[in-house]
């Protein structure tokens, strides 16, 4: 075990809906500009703002999540994260203190405090200034003294109304004993877009979310102490441990099977981890994007297919018949498909209507109920992914349905639910979604799955 001098913070908030995002992708963004080389992470399951962060500082954005990882691997994968960052920016999640909501666990659990002391890391409060002047003093005492695990080393004051109401901000936060980095005012025009599932992903907007990103950096370089940012982060204490390796947790398969990943703006939903341990178990990782691809990458043995929103461009993957006919293809030879959320939108028979893949002997639709939380989950059925009796932590984090919501033979079961997702022949399909960080294995399982696929058993493509 060695020791790490990485400069880092923690962003937080007392709430949520206070501006961390914004905030946070500021930060990377204008310090990026300054030269530096930025490592962002999320405390949390959130893909979203991940990819936002990625955007501003040139290189993924990765979470940070003790319920999918467990606390062991919290270190080791930001180490992995921040190799050769100057600095580490981690936004947290909701409230400061707040956890997973589950009863196996003690409040607080995989909250942004407990990560910023496993860290070690101090924390930028973000505070929503916009209904408040004096009461900001005591908000920021409870908040610097409630746990003293978690050092709170500055504030950014957040949609500031005035000078003057800047001005009565920092006088009474004064006699709180925390500086004030920034005071950031109300800029209406640089929110980004919203809709059902939260923000719109970064991969979706494009150059929109470009502009988005620099403008954000720049009214950060100008409202908040960079160099006071700096000096906090430099703070942390050095931090021993071993960065995370994927070779180290995985049994590799030779052959490189090549393995194709979802991607493209319907399919933005992912883990960077999984396609990195895809890689050290052996198999050469691929993109295909549902929306633009009439095929499959020549020699694909086996196919991923994540999270994200194909509920928005239903038409143009119903449209692509290509693709979801060599998909289905696919399926039908045995060769191994690992599908959760959206991935199981685009597999079943349609989606609002739609025609989709139909692999799956489902129909699914848009739904106005969010199905949000985690999951403590045990696999029902032998897959490419896991063997019956596997237990493995997941969430949910959708506003669709499926009709069945199970096959005959089910993917997995959670709480008292009844049997959720489908297990059909080498096709494992689910609503839960995984890090794969936490569970290793199953890369290892499903490469091994698809270096035995016989090339004849497979359509020619490319």
């Amino acid at each position: 075990m060695s020791a790490h001098r990485i400069p880092r913070i923690v962003v937080a908030a007392p709430s949520s809906n206070a501006g961390k995002t914004s905030i946070t992708t500021g930060l990377i963004a204008a310090l990026t500009n300054r030269g530096l080389s930025v490592s962002p992470h999320k405390v949390g399951p959130d893909y979203i703002d991940p990819g936002y962060h990625g955007l501003a500082a040139g290189r993924p954005g990765r979470n940070l999540d003790k319920w999918l990882v467990g606390d062991d691997r919290i270190t080791p994968l930001f180490l992995h994260g921040a190799r050769g960052a100057d600095v580490a920016v981690v936004e947290g999640v909701m409230g400061l203190f707040d956890g997973a909501a589950h009863a196996s666990v003690e409040p607080g659990y995989g909250s942004t405090a407990q990560v910023a002391a496993h860290l070690q890391s101090p924390v930028v409060l973000v505070v929503d200034a916009a209904s408040q002047a004096r009461s900001v003093a005591a908000l920021v005492h409870g908040f610097a003294t409630f746990d003293p695990s978690v050092r709170i080393g500055g504030v950014v004051l957040n949609r500031v109304g005035s000078d003057r109401h800047e001005s009565i901000l920092r006088e009474a936060l004064g006699a709180a004993g925390v500086p004030v980095l920034g005071a950031v005012r109300r800029i209406t025009e640089l929110q980004t877009p919203s809709r059902h599932l939260g923000l719109v992903p970064a991969a979706e907007r494009s150059a929109e979310a470009v502009r988005t990103v620099r403008a954000l950096g720049a009214v950060v370089e100008s409202s908040i102490d960079l160099d006071a940012v700096l000096r906090l982060a430099r703070t942390a204490p050095d931090l021993a441990g071993d960065p995370w390796d994927p070779a180290a947790e995985v049994e590799r398969t030779p052959g490189r099977p090549v393995v194709a990943v979802a991607g493209g703006p319907a399919f933005t939903f992912g883990y960077a981890e999984t396609a990195e341990l895809l890689a050290a178990a052996g198999a050469e990782v691929v993109t295909v994007d549902p929306l633009r691809d009439d095929a499959l990458p020549a020699g694909t043995r086996a196919l991923v297919v994540g999270g994200g929103f194909p509920e928005v461009h239903a038409s143009a993957l119903s449209a692509n018949v290509g693709l979801r006919t060599a998909i289905a293809e696919l399926a039908r030879s045995g060769a191994p498909i690992a599908a959760e959320c959206a991935g199981l939108l685009y597999l079943s028979q349609e989606l609002d209507g739609e025609p989709m893949c139909g692999v799956l002997p489902t129909t699914t639709a848009m739904h106005p109920r969010l199905t949000l939380g985690y999951r403590s989950a045990v696999a029902l059925t032998d897959s490419v992914l896991a063997p019956a009796g596997t237990r493995v932590r997941g969430h949910e984090f959708h506003r669709t349905t499926a009709g069945p919501a199970a096959g005959a033979t089910p993917a997995w079961q959670w709480n008292a639910d009844g049997p959720e997702g489908f297990v059909a022949g080498n096709v494992h399909a689910s609503y839960l979604h995984l890090n794969w960080a936490g569970s290793p294995g199953m890369a290892s399982r499903f490469v091994a799955a698809a270096a035995r696929v016989p090339m004849g058993a497979l359509h020619a493509r490319g």
